[in-house]
């Protein structure tokens, strides 16, 4: 086999190996993305569904007629505000690439719809500075 040929043959493996390997690549990619994204959302199941403090919001935000002074009054500042929080978190974690909108639909959607669905709480979450949450959920309403 003389030289040419076997220039010949690299020139034309070149470019195959490179598609092979970017290929490869973009499947990996995928792949650990999407695995990262399981692990955002383990990491936001555990932390919402799991931990006491949370908890107690959702059950008193659960309840359709429950005020916004009510809210205050069974449950301590401090806790309404983790769990404004973390809503406030959420969007930022979508807007990222980290969550999908459907993944935040079937985790959160219910609760979601409960701050959205109370007027007095959606006042509170606009002027506490809750912008995010307060964007999401005029996005929601729009879409009710």
């Amino acid at each position: 086999m003389d030289l040419t040929v076997l220039k010949d043959v690299a020139t034309v493996m070149t470019p195959l190996v490179a598609a092979v390997a970017a290929f490869f690549a973009i499947r990996t990619y995928s792949k650990n993305s999407r695995l990262e994204r399981a692990r955002w959302l383990a990491s936001l199941y555990e932390k919402f569904y799991e931990k006491d403090h949370l908890k107690k919001v959702r059950e008193v935000l659960d309840s359709k007629s429950a005020t916004l002074q009510e809210i205050k009054q069974k449950v301590a500042g401090a806790e309404l505000s983790d769990y404004l929080n973390f809503f406030e978190f959420v969007p930022v974690l979508r807007k990222s690439g980290q969550l999908k909108q459907e993944e935040v639909e079937h985790l959160f959607g219910y609760y979601l719809n409960c701050l959205r669905d109370k007027p007095e709480m959606r006042d509170y979450i606009g002027h506490n500075g809750y912008e995010l949450l307060d964007e999401l959920l005029r996005d929601r309403a729009k879409v009710k």
